[in-house]
């Protein structure tokens, strides 16, 4: 293993040190919940100011969403980037036209309103944008923040959860910054470490004085492509309570946690009898197999470099000052979480294999592919039937390690080369790592939402592979119908047929609304193509001169509006 090495001390010569404590976001709790995402900009770095992405009053990230299971949640985006954009809840199980993927598209200046009733299990959960091509440039420049859901089954065991005192929310990220001070999409030489928007190395410090107790420590790597292995000084032991969807069965012991990106877990760190103490919280990256991005570099035969001077080297990430117990501390750890049963395997429907592929066996910064085929917004790539339990197989024929993430559902993963899987990865997931030349299997139910037009993505979630087209899609099927029925104001508007050919006829039932409503057509770059005040009656739109592709409709009244996808063939 390599020696840990100051990295500040030895690029930047820095002779002290900046320290900064560790910044806890806000929380808003539901059932309405108001979320701006607006341009601002931090000083990250001497020099030029770097522009970001932000949520409500931050310049950076945004405020932690509190869920509770069973509850019902009105969430209301503002769009103020000036850019279109889109919010997806990484995690969340709920209709596929309130996922936030690429094709439900919110336009500058616009808002977009989701309600749902929250299903998840109690564990820690995020939202980010995902607009296709742009997910990269919008999440690393701050447009994140966490969700963290609660439910009786968690509430029920003594864990800590006063948040920001003995219960730690941390986002931490590797980026990549040019000379100009600006966020890189690419990061393929990310070195710029923050922790919850602090800036984490090169002679900065982020610190957290946590008491003296049981502290639990909710971890989301947000990177744009590197994995951490993380771990404390002293090879400290800790307890893994919760992976990406919910609480494990009992807690795992253990000194290391790699996460991926995208992937989430929760932790438990005994802290007793050690007030006055200082410990960090470290990534082990020199323990990473060549070919995960972060671990040892690969030697490149052409592209853009992957030698960021973090890769296979262990370095600190974040301060632990051991300060007196709180007030009724948390000085256990229960022995036993919930029961999570899977699945049993006899009982899935199908099992569909995905191979990570790419031009070459020497490509190692992509275009990489699902099965040989690059995303296509036009392509269903499975129709799923409600209900249906399947396996899915992930092959990975390419030299890179790759983070797979489905959308709508949790999974069980119970098979990784042959062998059942480490207990931190038996509970419920919605991220895997698969490393090079692995195959891993999942599986999981598609239960409770049907949308024939709305698909759900699956992708790398190493975002500049996701948006350089190493991303699926897929429908959830009740029944198949060209009729598109969609509620406003005790209003039906049917939409139909669709796919169009040449015209498009949208239909508005009043039920005793009689003001006008509005109609936007959009394409998939965002320009107005149709706009129409609509009175209640039928109305037919020649579509033959419109390209084929897909299109978004928007019929708004009173400030409300619904929106529907359209394809044009």
């Amino acid at each position: 293993m390599k020696n840990l090495i100051n990295i500040g001390l030895v690029l930047l010569c820095v002779s002290a040190t900046a320290q900064t404590q560790l910044p806890i976001p806000d929380t808003l709790a539901g059932p309405n919940y108001t979320l701006n995402m607006h341009k601002d900009s931090v000083q990250f770095f001497a020099g030029n100011i770097s522009h970001t992405y932000a949520f409500n009053q931050y310049k950076y990230l945004g405020p932690t969403l509190i869920f509770s299971k069973g509850a019902n949640a009105n969430i209301t985006v503002n769009n103020q980037i000036g850019d279109t954009t889109t919010v997806h809840w990484h995690g969340i199980h709920l209709p596929a036209k309130w996922d936030g993927g690429p094709h439900t598209p919110i336009m500058p200046s616009a808002s977009w309103n989701p309600t749902f009733t929250v299903m998840d299990n109690a564990a820690t959960y995020w939202y980010h944008p995902h607009l296709h091509m742009k997910t990269a440039e919008q999440a690393i420049k701050g447009a994140a923040g966490l969700i963290i859901v609660r439910d009786p089954i968690e509430a029920a065991l003594t864990l800590p959860r006063k948040y920001g005192i003995d219960d730690f929310p941390l986002v931490i990220q590797c980026q990549q910054y040019d000379s100009s001070n600006q966020a890189m999409p690419l990061g393929m030489q990310d070195s710029t470490i923050l922790v919850n928007g602090a800036r984490a190395n090169y002679g900065y410090t982020v610190y957290a004085n946590c008491p003296a107790q049981i502290v639990r420590m909710r971890i989301l790597n947000a990177s744009g492509e590197r994995s951490f292995n993380f771990g404390f000084t002293a090879n400290k032991q800790f307890k893994i309570i919760a992976s990406d969807g919910g609480l494990l069965n009992a807690p795992v012991s253990t000194t290391r946690l790699r996460l991926a990106p995208g992937e989430r877990s929760e932790i438990l760190l005994d802290l007793n009898g050690m007030n006055g103490q200082t410990i960090y919280l470290m990534s082990y990256a020199s323990e990473l197999p060549m070919g995960i991005q972060g671990g040892p570099t690969m030697p490149m035969p052409s592209g853009p470099p992957m030698d960021s001077p973090l890769n296979g080297v262990d370095f600190n990430i974040m301060q632990i000052n051991v300060v007196p117990q709180t007030a009724s501390p948390v000085t256990t750890i229960p022995s036993t979480l919930t029961n999570n049963t899977p699945y049993p395997i006899g009982s899935a429907n199908i099992t569909r294999t995905i191979r990570f592929t790419a031009d070459s066996m020497m490509v190692m910064d992509g275009p990489f592919y699902f099965n040989d085929s690059t995303f296509n917004m036009m392509r269903i790539d499975y129709e799923i039937p409600i209900n249906n339990v399947e396996i899915w197989k992930l092959v990975n024929e390419t030299m890179v390690a790759h983070p797979f993430h489905i959308h709508d559902v949790q999974f069980y993963l119970f098979d990784r080369n042959g062998s059942i899987p480490p207990p931190e990865e038996q509970g419920r997931k919605d991220v895997v790592l698969v490393p090079q030349g692995d195959s891993v299997m999942f599986i999981t139910k598609f239960e409770d939402f049907a949308d024939t037009i709305v698909p759900f993505m699956y992708h790398c979630h190493i975002l500049m592979h996701e948006d350089d087209g190493m991303m699926g899609q897929f429908i959830v099927k009740s029944n198949l119908t060209s009729v598109n029925e969609l509620n406003l104001n005790n209003a039906s508007i049917n939409v139909y047929p669709n796919p169009a050919h040449d015209k498009l006829n949208v239909f508005i039932n009043s039920e005793g609304n009689y003001e006008p409503f509005d109609l936007l057509v959009f394409d998939a770059l965002g320009k107005i193509v149709h706009k129409e005040n609509l009175i209640q009656s039928n109305s037919q739109i020649n579509t033959s001169g419109w390209s084929k592709g897909i299109y978004f409709i928007e019929v708004s009244q009173n400030n409300k509006s619904i929106h529907s996808k359209l394809i044009v063939e």
